[in-house]
């Protein structure tokens, strides 16, 4: 099985399974001289992780991270400074349940990538899909900890902005209430959590599942970085995103909507500004123009589908060509989009960093 490489310079190898002894990821091309602890790593980590409430898989991972190569460690005892070398992390897998998946052995989950990984190899792991499975995502989200300390300034951030088919009130964004420890979706507004509450709780109790939008917006990213025709800064983040498991669609900026407006009402304008920098009036094109950064927030946007791991019977087939109904027992999200908010911010921020790193190899400027 190939491609479980992205990046270019930056290059980032994910391996593992969801019911293996361990997940882990390669960071390839970090440069020397990067500062940084495990509880960066650890903290991200630790929004992505299971059963942290009851809207969520009820798995019991605590995802802990150990970093094996790539640094030396500071005086202080706590920082570790990237050598240039690869950096390996690790995650071991502590609380599966293989025996759960037992009966589908030979049975194709409607939805999941069964039949397609079975029509490609000819073997699958039906023990919670192995590399199918959104297990593997906690290594991206680790390598998503490093990248953001690659472009000096940067930060990036995700919200969840609907659910299913409830939506948050815009009016209401509040960032430092998505990392809220009493703020179980991270959505920006604090008014929607009963509201997202009491809408899954019927959700999950009908053994049903529902899908998800994410916002994230990149902020201090410097201008000039992608290149023209095939190598667009938007291209690789809607990559990037799309390559998330149960990830159906990705806009950038406005997306879809500008289909909707005019031309005047599309433009982003521009003055100067006091401080000899442009300005620019509106952000509909998320930041991003003739793909590369034009120093604007890059905002990205995409689509999680319904979890396809669901109580409910559905109809399939199994491995010998009979009709069969498929109930899929286990432990599963009833909105797979609620944990995908950091693993968006960990993709995003591994393309950016990519970006940065050959824009600088090729203009010599950061």
């Amino acid at each position: 099985m190939s491609h479980n490489t992205f990046g270019h310079l930056f290059r980032v190898t994910t391996w593992g399974e969801s019911h293996g002894p361990a997940l882990g990821c390669v960071v390839d091309g970090c440069p020397p001289g990067i500062r940084f602890t495990l509880a960066d790593i650890q903290g991200e980590l630790d929004r992505r992780k299971p059963g942290q409430s009851r809207f969520v898989t009820q798995r019991r991972e605590p995802d802990e991270v150990k970093v094996l190569s790539g640094f030396v460690m500071d005086p202080d005892g706590e920082t570790m400074i990237s050598t240039g070398t690869p950096i390996s992390m690790m995650i071991e897998n502590v609380d599966q349940r293989s025996k759960d998946y037992g009966e589908i052995a030979r049975q194709y989950r409607p939805g999941h990538a069964d039949y397609t990984y079975d029509a490609k190899y000819g073997v699958r792991d039906h023990r919670g899909g192995g590399r199918s499975s959104a297990r593997e995502t906690a290594a991206r989200v680790a390598a998503g900890a490093i990248a953001r300390k690659v472009v000096p300034g940067m930060s990036v951030r995700g919200a969840l902005v609907s659910m299913g088919v409830k939506d948050i009130d815009r009016s209401r964004w509040n960032w430092n209430f998505v990392r809220d420890p009493e703020n179980p979706f991270f959505t920006p507004d604090p008014e929607s959590v009963k509201m997202f509450a009491d809408y899954l709780d019927g959700v999950r109790k009908a053994g049903s599942s529902v899908g998800a939008v994410i916002d994230i917006v990149a902020e201090g990213v410097p201008a000039g970085l992608g290149a023209p025709v095939y190598g667009k800064l938007d291209q690789d983040i809607a990559s990037n995103l799309m390559s998330v498991n149960a990830v159906k669609g990705v806009e950038i900026g406005d997306g879809f909507a500008a289909a909707r407006i005019t031309g005047e009402e599309n433009a982003d304008e521009m003055r100067m500004g006091n401080d000899g920098k442009p300005v620019f009036l509106s952000n509909h094109a998320g930041g991003i123009l003739g793909g590369i950064s034009s120093g604007q927030p890059i905002v990205a946007r995409f689509a999680v589908k319904p979890t396809s791991s669901i109580l409910t019977p559905r109809k399939s087939i199994d491995t010998d060509g009979n009709d069969v109904d498929v109930t899929t027992k286990g432990r599963h999200d009833p909105c797979v989009g609620i944990r995908a908010v950091p693993i968006g911010e960990a993709m995003v921020a591994c393309a950016i960093a990519d970006h940065y790193l050959r824009h600088r190899g090729q203009t010599g400027r950061k």
